[in-house]
């Protein structure tokens, strides 16, 4: 498989330790414990997505670091703990600790990404409320990190919440999601940029492709369409000069290296478009 280089672009996917990926992106027979190092091979990023539903031990931390070059950088999920369950409140030790020990990857450490469910109007029932939860969070967040949000309620993409985020500068997560606007007809309304970075992320329709596989070794939806939707947009964020960092899920089309393989090549054939 053939991947892309492009300067300031900076591709991975959302975790690294898929068993169905041995024999078809690792190495026949590599163990779940050198699946970093073989994926290392290939990309210079990747989303940590465990951190979400727990924060890791220091010593699991320090080995991530140890067994990745130079120049690797791993952006994390903040832990559900502070995103769904106490939504933004009360989470001060939470925090501190997830905030310590992503920090042990030192000059490894790239975005930490606040990422939301969709929420019911029970929960927050004006996207106002939400923001008045957001914002004193966001205050007290500590300095010497990148930080990225995603919602999954469309119509809280608004003026108001770009402004709030790029006070702080804190990067609005893009994402491909079958519940989210388009991204197209999105960035044609708003300025989404709200920080010295770009955080994208392709998702797809998780319910929609477990019910097609529940095996991550293939392609099994043809995403072609929707990639040249985006990658004029890509090329539009790297116009401003700022770096921009993506994450394929497996569940985007089935399997997430053949999606940045699938990536490379729409971007090689409308490199005249």
């Amino acid at each position: 498989m053939t991947y892309p280089h492009i300067p300031n672009l900076r591709l991975g996917t959302s975790s690294w330790s898929s068993d169905d990926w041995v024999g078809i992106f690792y190495p026949p027979g590599t163990k779940p414990g050198d699946f970093l190092v073989a994926y290392a091979q290939h990309f210079d990023t990747v989303e940590v997505d465990s951190t979400y539903y727990r924060i890791p031990s220091e010593s699991m931390v320090r080995n991530w670091r140890a067994r990745t070059p130079p120049g690797f950088t791993f952006a994390a999920k903040f832990p559900q703990v502070i995103t769904h369950e106490k939504v933004l409140q009360d989470c001060r030790e939470d925090l501190a600790n997830f905030l310590r020990t992503m920090g042990l990857l030192e000059d490894r450490l790239g975005p930490l990404l606040l990422q939301f469910p969709y929420f019911s109007k029970k929960a927050f029932a004006r996207p106002e409320d939400f923001l008045a939860r957001l914002v004193p969070f966001l205050e007290e967040l500590p300095g010497g990190f990148k930080y990225a949000l995603e919602v999954r309620n469309k119509c809280w993409v608004n003026p108001q919440l770009l402004d709030v985020l790029r006070k702080k500068g804190v990067a609005l997560a893009l994402i491909d999601h079958p519940w989210m606007t388009p991204i197209a007809q999105l960035m044609g309304k708003l300025d989404l940029i709200t920080a010295d970075f770009a955080y994208v992320r392709w998702l797809g329709d998780r319910k929609g492709i477990e019910e097609v596989t529940k095996h991550w070794d293939r392609i099994v939806v043809d995403r072609e369409e929707e990639m040249r939707t985006w990658i004029p947009v890509i090329r539009q964020l790297l116009k401003r000069r700022i770096q921009v960092m993506g994450y394929f899920n497996n569940h985007y089309a089935g399997f997430g290296p053949g999606s940045i393989e699938l990536f490379g090549k729409v971007w090689e054939s409308m490199k005249d478009s």
